[in-house]
C-alpha cells in the first residue's frame, strides 16, 4: 500500500500534450478525402469504406443489377456490367433488394458506408478505390 501511496503521484503515462505525433507514411492515397463533397453529399471519410453523409437522402442503383444483404446486412450490389466488382453499402434503411434498374432507389440513411470490391485471381474480394462516377450515379438520380 505504501508503494502504491509514493508511485500515484508519478503516474503511469506522459500527458497528451507530452507525446510526439505520429507521422504514418501510407501505401494507399486515395483520390476521395474527407471533406469532399459528391453530388452535393459530403465526404465524411475515406481510404476502405468511404463514409458519406446521406442526412436521410436516397441511393441509387448505379447500373442495371441485383442488389443482396450480406451477413453483416449490408446491401451488396452487383451488375453484369461491372463483373469483377461488387459494391458494397452499409447503413441503409428498409434497402430494395433482387434485380433493380440504374436509377431505381435502393434505399436511405443518415450515413452510407460504401465500399468498392475487385475480384481476385484466387476468387477473393479486395476493397479498392471507387472511381467517383461509380458514387455519384449512387449519390444523385440519373436524369
Amino acid at each position: 500500500m505504501l508503494v502504491a501511496t509514493l508511485l500515484l503521484p508519478l503516474g503511469c503515462a506522459k500527458s497528451p500534450s507530452d507525446e510526439a505525433l505520429l507521422k504514418i507514411k501510407l501505401y494507399q492515397n486515395w483520390e476521395l478525402q474527407p471533406g469532399d463533397t459528391i453530388s452535393d453529399r459530403k465526404v465524411l471519410g475515406g481510404l476502405g469504406d468511404i463514409a458519406v453523409a446521406l442526412d436521410g437522402n436516397p441511393v441509387y442503383a448505379p447500373f442495371d443489377g441485383r442488389a443482396q444483404l450480406d451477413s453483416n446486412r449490408c446491401l451488396i450490389f452487383s451488375s453484369p456490367d461491372v463483373p469483377a466488382y461488387l459494391f458494397r453499402l452499409c447503413g441503409l434503411n428498409k434497402p430494395r433488394l433482387g434485380a433493380v434498374s440504374q436509377g431505381d432507389a435502393i434505399g436511405s440513411g443518415r450515413l452510407l458506408l460504401f465500399a468498392a470490391l475487385r475480384k481476385q485471381p484466387n476468387g477473393t474480394w479486395a476493397i479498392v478505390e471507387p472511381a467517383k462516377g461509380i458514387l455519384e450515379r449512387t449519390l444523385k438520380k440519373a436524369e
